[in-house]
């Protein structure tokens, strides 16, 4: 494979490439982010470096347009450096800047994504005309640009959860989950990213709802993307970040306002509840939900709906079981998206 920068700015996107890059010789890959969340862990913890060009933005969390663009600008430039420093020869990521700098430089770029679009209007805006491939599910849509869209029969998920990549380890998990009881996970999202404008998930009121409707069922634990109220503190999960999707994968359900993470569980075969205000608009959580039925999403709007699907899980016999066999399904008509995605690039 050409020399490639893979650019991270999230959690999901180290999951997403990290097999294609752990695949690879170390000197033929450059490793770039910028801060999010459990993201430095989670490469530090698999022995990965990593240039971080975003340190000072992400400790000012910027919100004015102002500010925005001028952090732009500013992981621009940086990044514009390492690319000819490292020689780069390939441009691999889920930011706007790589095609951007790939028009500017003359590099295919590689924009993988997993939301519509249409539902990421200013990152489309810039990605669509600029990127020279622009990489995502056969569900989703790239808007306006569809005929630069490459499309794939799977989901980011199943580059690193598919069983080709990902096998549970009960021992990462026996010291945290009484597995001869019920355990659930909820997750609560910042939802500060610029899409997320307008959009809300699980509130704390609604969060001790939920506590008061699972805790007479097993056992309840907590993971949370911003700060938690210290009456939540007692149920943080205590566990590394690289080893969450082996709790997910043991968990008898999962509830949150993330996407990625409900995705995680749907293909792990965990019951999934998304409750936010992107349900209905993303074309591969629809697909896990109407296709395999392995995840289900409930609007803010529709709140009086979230307690009653979990009571109602919480009624089946051999839930897990169930999704299991829903879970097989999904697998053997989608692809293992890493080796996808490293042959797309060898191609390039």
């Amino acid at each position: 494979m050409k020399r490639t920068l893979f650019y991270l700015g999230h959690p999901a996107h180290f999951h997403l490439f990290k097999n294609t890059m752990l695949s690879l010789p170390a000197n033929e890959y450059v490793v770039v982010i910028k801060s999010k969340d459990v993201l430095e862990k989670l490469l530090t913890e698999h022995g990965i470096n990593y240039i971080n060009v975003d340190k000072v933005s992400a400790a000012k969390k910027e919100k004015s347009k102002f500010d925005i663009g001028m952090a732009f600008a500013g992981r621009m430039w940086k990044l514009a450096s390492i690319i000819r420093k490292n020689k780069i020869k390939i441009l691999a990521g889920s930011a706007a800047e790589l095609g951007v700098l790939g028009k500017i430089l003359g590099i295919p770029s590689c924009i993988f994504f997993e939301d519509d679009f249409e539902k990421v209007a200013p990152f489309a805006k810039i990605a669509g005309p600029t990127a020279r491939y622009l990489i995502c599910p056969d569900c989703c849509s790239a808007w306006k640009w569809n005929a630069k869209k490459t499309g794939y029969n799977s989901y980011h998920e199943l580059a690193y959860l598919h069983p080709d990549h990902f096998t549970p380890d009960k021992s990462k998990v026996e010291k945290l989950f009484d597995l001869n009881q019920r355990n659930f996970i909820l997750r609560f999202s910042e939802l500060g990213a610029y899409h997320d404008d307008g959009k809300t998930g699980i509130t704390d009121e609604l969060a001790l709802s939920l506590i008061s409707i699972l805790e007479p069922y097993g056992k309840i634990y907590i993971t949370s993307e911003r700060p938690l109220d210290a009456k939540f503190e007692k149920y943080r999960i205590a566990i590394k970040a690289s080893d969450i999707h082996h709790a997910l994968y043991y968990a008898d359900m999962f509830i949150g306002d993330s996407q990625t993470m409900t995705a995680e569980a749907a293909v792990l075969g965990t019951p999934a509840i998304r409750f936010n205000d992107f349900v209905g608009e993303l074309g591969y959580l629809e697909d896990l939900e109407h296709t395999y039925h392995l995840t289900y999403g409930i609007r803010t709007k529709d709140a009086e709906q979230l307690p009653i699907k979990i009571k109602e899980l919480l009624q089946i016999t051999d839930l897990k079981k169930e999704w299991s066999v829903r879970r097989e399904k999904m697998l053997r008509d989608k692809c293992n998206f890493a080796k996808w995605m490293q042959n797309f690039l060898e191609k390039l």
